[in-house]
């Protein structure tokens, strides 16, 4: 069975990267190009995009559950970039304003369908017998639990209510500060911990089956 601390890891990894050159050399890359942008270069909105879309289209999966509308999001996100670039303002990392945009629209799609995400907990259940058998015959290994367990956080996290989800999806997979968070989603940055705090417990009971018995 998966560890307690094998499993928080993968719903709340430790963050690899610590603010400094390198996040600001990215930032000062965006910057030029949305300058080439705002002057019309096609080119500089290709090398944009190339740099950013992977981030999108899966936050955005993410979000809504569907890859084939995550695309279309990602592109809308991308065309009000081109359409606003000559308004753009560096007084803020490119990615906050990004991911501002991401979530306007994604928050706008979910509300226009009325669709609530929702896992029960005989999902949740029956997910777990696929992947901890009482057997003593059956033993998969390390690879196959860390995957089937990726795959139930994902599912715990779809469940979630919008703004925490969004928030963890922010801090999970885009490994965003807490303060970019904030501005991101219009909070204080105590109401994302918060915010997070809640999601992380919530995530917890709901991936209860995948870990140690204390």
């Amino acid at each position: 069975m998966i560890g307690t601390t094998a499993a928080a890891t993968l719903i709340f990894p430790t963050m690899e990267h610590t603010p400094g050159e390198e996040i600001d050399d990215a930032s000062a890359i965006d910057f030029a190009l949305m300058t080439r942008i705002g002057a019309g270069d096609h080119e500089a909105f290709r090398q944009l995009v190339e740099r950013h879309q992977n981030a999108v289209v899966g936050t955005v999966t993410k979000m809504l559950g569907n890859h084939s509308d995550a695309e279309d999001i990602a592109q809308q996100v991308f065309l009000r970039i081109w359409r606003n670039a000559r308004r753009y303002q560096p007084d803020a990392k490119f990615t906050t304003w990004l991911y501002t945009i991401t979530r306007n629209l994604v928050f706008n799609e979910t509300r226009r369908r009325g669709r609530k995400k929702e896992v029960s907990a005989d999902e949740r259940e029956e997910t777990a017998r696929h992947v901890i058998e009482d057997s003593p015959e059956y033993r998969p290994d390390q690879e196959l639990l860390q995957n089937e367990l990726r795959a139930a956080v994902d599912q715990a996290i779809a469940a979630l209510p919008e703004t925490q989800r969004m928030a963890v999806v922010l801090r999970r997979y885009e490994q965003l500060p807490y303060e970019e968070i904030a501005v991101i989603l219009k909070l204080s940055v105590p109401a994302v911990k918060s915010l997070l705090f809640r999601a992380r417990t919530t995530l917890r009971e709901a991936l209860a089956a995948y870990l140690d018995e204390v």
